[in-house]
């Protein structure tokens, strides 16, 4: 996808429907004059319908923007149909990569039976639309369903095999385990480019929401230290998260990494600031 320079990269989620786009193509636009390598879009599992939502910011983006993107394919409460419907309304915008998942499992929401996995997904999508790329997500530190990471790379070596052209990683703080899981998958056979997650913390919620729901993640000693001295200070909050996502970001282009992909939160002065802070470690590839 992209060439041998680092890429920058971003994502954002479509709005609940009942609020609209006006918002988020603002944002985007101000997005546009950063020149993104690519944005993807995500999808809510099982919540909003995916082609007035996901599809419709991706054609967007795609056509109006004109800035390559990645559509979100969470796949564990959708049929066959539902995706071929999915992938038809792609086609007609001219997206044509997507983002497969299994997706999370929602609490007392019972999972369709087509895709289990997402390697399910992948090797639906290769035999009904093989034109489209495909690319997959990692987690450096372990998908939490795993029984351990020496699991998670074997099936992760399957997404790839099935048609994976690339990777992109789980958010994480520690450039150390993402590191060790480079490692892992040299040894595996793993040889796609690999765009490693990273997401500025810049806000007490957002901080609350992490250590609820990302048990899994490592927070190192440094990044602690952030939350707890500036819990309740907002401003100091923001420029330590940033400075701290910069730092992460700089230690991965040094150690030539495919690429970063910016989890933005929709947040377009979060973008500008790491833009502007790492933009000549960044050059355009060709995609």
């Amino acid at each position: 996808m992209v060439g041998q320079s680092p890429s920058l990269s971003f994502e954002v989620f479509p709005p609940n429907p009942a609020v609209g786009n006006e918002k988020i193509f603002q944002t985007l636009k101000e997005m546009q004059d950063l020149a993104p390598h690519f944005i993807s879009v995500t999808a809510s599992n099982n919540k909003f319908n995916i082609e007035e939502t996901t599809v419709r910011l991706a054609d967007y983006i795609h056509n109006d923007l004109s800035i390559p993107t990645i559509a979100h394919l969470p796949a564990v409460y959708l049929t066959k149909d539902m995706v071929s419907s999915i992938l038809q309304a792609l086609d007609r915008v001219d997206v044509h990569k997507i983002l497969a998942l299994r997706g999370d499992i929602i609490p007392d929401v019972a999972p369709k039976n087509d895709f289990r996995y997402a390697t399910d997904l992948i090797e639906f999508i290769r035999q009904e639309a093989p034109h489209f790329e495909l690319i997959g997500a990692c987690y450096p530190e372990g998908h939490p369903d795993s029984p351990n990471q020496i699991s998670d790379i074997q099936y992760l070596k399957k997404k790839v095999d099935a048609g994976c052209s690339s990777l992109i990683t789980q958010l994480f703080f520690d450039n150390e385990r993402f590191y060790d899981f480079q490692d892992k998958c040299v040894l595996a056979g793993i040889d796609v480019p690999i765009y490693a997650g990273i997401m500025p913390i810049i806000n007490r919620n957002q901080a609350l929401r992490l250590l609820k729901t990302c048990e899994n993640i490592h927070l190192p000693r440094k990044f602690r230290a952030i939350l707890n001295k500036y819990e309740n200070d907002a401003a100091s909050l923001r420029a330590a998260g940033l400075a701290y996502a910069i730092d992460q970001i700089v230690d991965l282009v040094t150690q030539d990494t495919d690429g970063v992909h910016l989890y933005t939160m929709n947040n377009v002065e979060t973008a500008h600031h790491i833009h502007q802070a790492t933009k000549d470690l960044f050059h355009k590839s060709i995609t």
